[in-house]
């Protein structure tokens, strides 16, 4: 049967009551009850619910005025796409209704009463639209909890948020890591720090499971980054030990402050995987050049900053020494001590004048707990090394005129009593010792 559209020239619209043949009434609970004039052929082709609804074999239909009578129950909130839905019968041709969706939300509405009306035209088109468009994350949520009920015909709308293939995760891992750690110029800094920020999160147990698993291939594809990031980092460093000058110019300045700030990064995603270790040994070897370079070099206001970037790493690094995430032979544990320690109380004051100054003063942006954690690792640190490098780092610092910090008085207490009590403690030493020269 060819549809009525097609038998007049004039087509057919909701409404025309002088064409039409039956009558929709859109109910509520609350009362709400208003008549749409429409077209039985019209509703019986889009519609199923329709179709089944006009059938000889529906019980209830009624006649009104000549008219057959179909009343439909809704909520209120859904009264508004019920009568969306009657007019997009009218409208939708092969999917295409782009104007009239009226945002996500709303398309959404429509898209629920078409499933419930059986329009599979109207679904389509729904279903392209919200596959298309983009959505605010309320609107996104909002989608998770309806679609998933509305039956495979609308799953293609979820294509965005399905999980996708191990292959394709690692290999975006593999993209990001190495933009991550590479030296862009400066206008894609942005960029990388967003893609520093991301691989973080990757890596982040939370309320889900982290993004990918840190199995060897990774593992080895980070420590493969950052060992190339250490020796652009060192490459400066050499440079700069060779022409000190070159340390005034700002281009240096930002670039040995950049690879600092991907160095500060790149020891938290190395915590994460547990792969800390030549990164540790690598600073540990370089720190001598690094703190050279630093007290060397010309003062300018960027110096100040450059100190609390070094600072941020050297934290990291002697964390990890300190906790025991990586192990050290004592001398070079010492050695980090006698490097850093000195450094570290002669610049705190410096940091704290610039943070702490006048508003329109440089600001620099620091942890605020930086300075309380890196105290608690020096006392960690010294409190491992042999009682007799205690006592020295010890009595340097009782003499020092920076006593205050790092305040170390933690480490000088247990000292004072493991040396006190070390006899009675360790008398089985001496007693073994006597037993073994007698043999």
């Amino acid at each position: 049967m060819e549809s009525l559209v097609s038998e007049t020239r004039t087509p057919i619209r909701i409404g025309d009551r002088s064409t039409s043949d039956v009558v929709v009434r859109i109910r509520t609970q609350e009362g709400r009850d208003d008549w749409f004039y429409c077209h039985s052929q019209v509703l019986i082709e889009k519609s199923k619910y329709f179709a089944d609804r006009l059938s000889e074999n529906w019980p209830t239909c009624q006649i009104l005025d000549s008219r057959n009578c179909v009343e439909v129950y809704c909520q209120e909130s859904e009264f508004d796409h019920h009568v969306s839905v009657l007019r997009l019968l009218y409208n939708v041709i092969d999917g295409f209704v782009d104007d009239m969706w009226h945002g996500v939300k709303n398309a959404l509405g429509i898209l629920q009463v078409a499933v419930n009306l059986g329009c599979p035209q109207i679904i389509t088109a729904c279903v392209d639209y919200l596959e298309a468009v983009p959505w605010e994350e309320s609107e996104e949520e909002e989608i998770l909890k309806i679609i998933p009920r509305l039956g495979t015909q609308v799953e293609p709308i979820l294509a965005r948020l399905l999980p996708v293939k191990q292959s394709a995760i690692m290999g975006i891992f593999f993209s990001t890591i190495r933009f991550a750690t590479s030296s862009p110029p400066p206008i894609m800094n942005d960029l990388k720090s967003s893609a520093q920020e991301q691989l973080e999160y990757m890596l982040t147990e939370d309320d889900d499971a982290p993004l990918l698993a840190a199995d060897d291939e990774i593992k080895s594809e980070v420590k493969d980054c950052v060992k190339r990031l250490f020796e652009r980092f060192n490459n400066l460093l050499e440079a700069l030990l060779c022409e000190m000058e070159l340390f005034s110019d700002g281009g240096k300045m930002q670039s040995f402050q950049s690879l600092l700030s991907d160095l500060s990064w790149a020891c938290q995603i190395l915590c994460k995987l547990e792969i800390m270790r030549e990164l540790v040994c690598n600073w540990t070897d370089a720190s001598d050049k690094i703190v050279k370079v630093v007290k060397e070099a010309s003062p300018t206001a960027e110096l100040i900053e450059t100190k609390l970037r070094v600072i941020e790493v050297a934290a990291k690094i002697l964390e990890a020494i300190g906790y025991g995430t990586v192990i050290l032979p004592s001398a070079k544990r010492l050695h980090m001590v006698k490097v850093w320690l000195p450094f570290v109380r002669v610049a705190k004051p410096l940091i704290d004048s610039v943070t702490t100054a006048r508003d329109d003063a440089p600001t620099l942006k620091m942890d605020s707990e930086l300075w309380q954690s890196l105290e608690s690792t020096f006392v960690s640190v010294i409190l491992a090394l042999p009682s007799a490098e205690q006592a020295e780092i010890l009595s340097e610092w009782l003499g020092n005129e920076h006593i205050q910090y790092p305040d170390l008085t933690e480490a000088f207490e247990v000292w004072c009593y493991r040396s006190k009590v070390s006899k009675r403690r360790l008398s089985f030493l001496a007693v073994n010792h006597d037993k073994i020269n007698t043999y």
